[in-house]
């Protein structure tokens, strides 16, 4: 049913946004590469990596797209004063020039599209779109194993840290007894390029126990079963690595992670450390 659906819908947006023209929006210049150039522009520059990893594509067909918008004189890459082992992309005057009227061509066609359905119609619109797109964006997401000092999970960290510290009524020290030991495997959810999801197990108690540690999810992506999906495959590693059982402690104040360990099938136990921000205890059997 699902896919009959979204097949559907597929064929019947890309043809009414004019996905399917060779010159995507009368620019002259097929969807792909417009959305190269409109990717370089909300950036503010970008490096060549970043906007392969953003729009999935491949080093061969991003590099023939590069030179394509060079050569019109709209993009100029040159390497990073940062890291010159990195290329950037930027906007030229005239690339930005063709951003600005992509952006208002773009703007004129949704208009039209929705103009003829009543304000009610729209909202519906506007709340299946906005449900769609997470939901799409959630099942094309990739997990990765990485070390903790690998720039994805040390962003990831920086929100986790951030977000419990705002949370936690006396604030939350990550170099405390919280801080990770040696021999935690730690996996990372990417979007576009960017972490999404995070989260890592260690051995701990004994040889058939492992804890789960750092569980956390982007707020703008929870309720799309992220944190579920991310339990889910912690718990598969754990097995893999001859676990037979994972612990995990919390804070009361992550009312919505408690509900998701119990709904996982986690139960309560006694306090198993003396990790000072933990104040709920939680175990299951692989």
């Amino acid at each position: 049913m699902i896919v009959e659906v979204l097949r559907g819908f597929n064929r019947t947006y890309t043809q009414r946004i004019g996905a399917l023209d060779d010159s995507f929006l009368g620019t002259g210049r097929p969807l792909a590469v417009s959305r190269l150039l409109l990717e370089i522009g909300r950036a503010e520059g970008a490096s060549v990596r970043e906007l392969r990893d953003r729009l999935d594509l491949d080093s061969g067909h991003l590099s023939r797209m590069l030179r394509r918008l060079e050569g019109e004189g709209l993009v100029a890459t040159e390497p990073d004063a940062a890291d010159r082992r990195r290329r950037v992309a930027r906007l030229t005057p005239a690339g930005a020039a063709a951003y600005d009227d992509l952006e208002r061509r773009s703007e004129e066609r949704a208009v039209a599209l929705v103009e003829p359905l009543t304000p009610r119609q729209q909202e519906r619109l506007a709340e299946a779109l906005r449900t769609a797109d997470l939901l799409v964006r959630a099942a094309t997401v990739r997990l990765t194993e990485v070390r903790s000092d690998h720039p994805m999970a040390r962003e990831a960290t920086r929100r986790y840290v951030a977000e419990l510290a705002a949370r936690f009524p006396d604030g939350f020290d990550p170099g405390g007894p919280d801080a990770p030991e040696a021999g935690s495997t730690f996996v990372v959810a990417t979007s576009d390029g960017e972490p999404v999801a995070y989260g890592g197990i260690r051995p701990v108690l004994d040889d058939e126990t492992a804890e789960i540690k750092r569980m956390w999810v982007d707020a703008e992506w929870r309720g799309a079963g992220l944190g579920a999906r991310m339990l889910r495959h912690l718990e598969t590693l754990a097995a893999a690595q001859g676990h037979r059982r994972v612990v995990l402690d919390t804070n009361r104040a992550l009312h919505e992670a408690i509900a998701m360990y119990e709904r996982a099938g986690y139960e309560r136990v006694e306090r198993y450390n003396d990790n000072p921000y933990a104040e709920a205890f939680f175990a299951k059997t692989l």
